[in-house]
């Protein structure tokens, strides 16, 4: 279900330039109930626009809709999806636990509790903040290469470190579909 509506609220920004406004009621209790999600898009493999939030502060198929509209036509680092494009799109959804805070007391102690494949993180300090989903195991495979460049990420110094680092981890629940696939889904629970 939430595949057709990432789906369907591409097109519908395609169509109208807004997202999709599904009614939660029509929807099952789980998808009604507020999680954080984000929406990433792919075309051949590569990245073509990724938008989440890391607290949930809407419905579940309105934080899918909302963030699957806003990969595909308000991330800041591609332009604007065009329907050319739409057919080889691919979606990922990443439906988020409510991050939990870690407590360490040294860079070494906080990388020997980090989950590799399991963990996303937050990592902030200084005003700046930085996540990672758990699927950016795949291309950053140790703890220490991760957290380095969620260091980037947030915009701190390499090797950076302080007494006031702050760092959270989630997990992620996350599928995905080719964008046919995903109107298959849709149209089977609509």
């Amino acid at each position: 279900m939430l595949l057709g509506i990432a789906a369907r609220s591409i097109e519908h920004g395609l169509n109208q330039g807004c997202p999709l406004e599904p009614d939660p009621h029509d929807y099952p209790a789980a998808l009604q109930a507020e999680r954080a999600t984000f929406v990433t898009l792919q075309i051949d493999g590569a990245l073509r626009g990724c938008i989440g939030v890391l607290e949930a502060i809407r419905p579940l198929v309105l934080d899918v809709a909302h963030n699957a509209f806003a990969a595909a036509f308000q991330d800041p680092r591609f332009p604007p999806l065009t329907r050319a494009e739409l057919p080889r799109l691919e979606i990922h959804i990443s439906v988020l636990t409510p991050p939990h805070a870690m407590q360490f007391s040294s860079e070494a102690d906080l990388l020997g509790q980090i989950r590799p494949g399991i963990d996303g993180l937050i990592l902030e300090d200084r005003g700046r903040r930085g996540t990672f989903l758990p699927s950016v195991w795949e291309q950053l495979p140790s703890p220490s290469e991760f957290l380095e460049h969620l260091r980037y990420k947030a915009g701190l110094p390499s090797g950076y470190w302080s007494d006031t680092l702050a760092v959270s981890r989630y997990a992620t629940e996350s599928f995905g579909a080719s964008i046919e696939e995903a109107f298959g889904e849709g149209r089977r629970s609509a």
